[in-house]
């Protein structure tokens, strides 16, 4: 394939945004930390949402000796700006947090921003935005789980620098 930027795994860029929604997908990534930033000015709303997790690049089919998937994985950091009426719910906690998928639904009201809902295993968050952005902050790994390891992921972090 030629125009990607990291060619074994298929992806075409490192920044992602809602322009984006239709070609991306979060169905089994893993939420490590999830962080409410506020500006250090007077941008209204003030509010950030910040998550940090593992982005699937991409499910690979496991050859005919094999019986399970493989993964592209790339740790990546989901920022929804200027968010607002952020509401959710958590627990039980006895397991980690998984996204099921996210959903961008019409305005309920006048307010132009639409509604996401981040629908997970274990947790459920609503809030408004006008958008968000993903930055994967690492080429993609293929690896055996669903999930980055702590070493592989390069720790907890809601840095918002893409790779390449």
């Amino acid at each position: 394939m030629t125009g990607l930027l990291h060619d074994p795994s298929g992806l075409s860029k490192a920044t992602w945004t809602d322009a984006d929604f239709s070609d991306m997908g979060w169905h089994d990534c893993r939420v490590h930390a999830v962080s409410i930033g506020e500006y250090e000015d007077d941008t209204l709303p003030p509010a950030r949402l910040l998550l940090d997790l593992d982005y699937i690049v991409r499910w690979v089919e496991p050859e005919r000796s094999e019986r399970h998937f493989t993964f592209w994985i790339t740790p990546a950091t989901l920022v929804f700006e200027r968010a607002w009426n952020i509401t959710g719910q958590l627990g039980p906690l006895h397991e980690l947090l998984e996204i099921a998928d996210i959903h961008r639904l019409a305005p309920p009201d006048n307010a132009p921003e639409p509604l996401w809902h981040i629908e997970g295993q274990n947790f459920d968050l609503h809030l408004r935005a006008a958008g968000y952005t993903q930055h994967l902050r690492t080429p993609p790994q293929h690896v055996p789980r669903q999930l980055l390891t702590p070493t592989q992921r390069g720790g907890t972090t809601f840095d918002e620098q893409s790779f390449g």
